[in-house]
């Protein structure tokens, strides 16, 4: 089973989690988290997030990260080089929701997984129910039909 490490800006990393294990209170092996402090210097975290990924027990990690380019993203490209494992940044609860429930595929198929994951998780919501519209002056038909 393929482990997920997710690596971001304090305390994204650890709210995450906190958010998966409210979906799924029973997947707490395997999930690790590193939550990056403002101050610490990127070898630190670096050192971290290399004990933390050997304790997932796993030679098949998933590292999730926030944002492309800061140091939670460029921390986890030296931890993955060389390593198999595949980064994804861009981490949200939908990505991470499919990971979980997908983790047992392999690493190719749930990199597919998390980026779904993550791009139908993202959708423009309409504020009210048509129902509850205001009925426009242009409409032809004054009934109060519900559709």
């Amino acid at each position: 089973m393929n482990g997920i490490f997710i690596i971001a800006h304090a305390p994204l990393a650890s709210a995450l989690r906190q958010c998966m294990l409210h979906v799924f209170p029973d997947n707490t092996a395997g999930v690790a988290t590193l939550d990056v402090q403002p101050n610490m210097p990127p070898e630190e975290t670096l050192a971290q997030a290399r004990v933390m990924l050997e304790q997932l027990g796993t030679s098949h990690v998933l590292v999730l990260v926030d944002v492309f380019g800061a140091t939670p993203c460029n921390v986890a490209q030296k931890l993955v080089d060389g390593v198999h494992s595949k980064l994804i940044t861009g981490v949200n609860l939908p990505m991470l929701l499919r990971t979980v429930s997908y983790r047992h595929e392999s690493l190719d198929a749930l990199v597919a997984r998390a980026l779904v994951g993550a791009t139908q998780g993202v959708m423009q919501v309409a504020i009210t129910a048509p129902q509850n519209q205001v009925r426009r002056t242009h409409d032809q038909d004054q009934h109060e039909h519900q559709q």
